[in-house]
């Protein structure tokens, strides 16, 4: 018997933090969705701190549209303030989400901003 959609998330999520960790030189870039927005970190985990984050309710965020529209928005967003701290190859991780919709939105984002990953 299946459970509920949030425990099959944090199973698969689970499944995923044990080949991927950020690093100094390649943090990790998370990615958290809710119904009303989309946020996104970049994580060093040797030292467990965030670098930069960025999201689709900051006060520096003001984009309009579709939450995909505005997944890429925050996507380019998280590159740019990367960029700025020095930070150009991430590990992209997903969090459980499938690669599709806001969160491919976010990736494709942060890509054309000039993140690698």
């Amino acid at each position: 018997m299946a459970g509920s959609k949030s425990s099959r998330r944090e199973r698969i999520k689970k499944g995923i933090r044990k080949h991927l960790s950020g690093s100094a030189e390649r943090p990790r870039l998370s990615v958290y969705r809710s119904n009303k927005g989309i946020y996104a970190q970049v994580i060093d985990d040797v030292t467990g701190k965030t670098l930069v984050s960025a999201s689709s309710s900051s006060k520096d965020f003001s984009a309009s549209g579709t939450k995909s529209e505005q997944s890429k928005a925050v996507g380019k967003l998280i590159a740019e303030k990367a960029k700025a701290a020095g930070i150009n190859q991430v590990v992209f991780d997903r969090n459980g989400y499938l690669y599709h919709g806001r969160v491919k939105s976010l990736a494709e984002g942060a890509r054309e901003g000039g993140l690698d990953f």
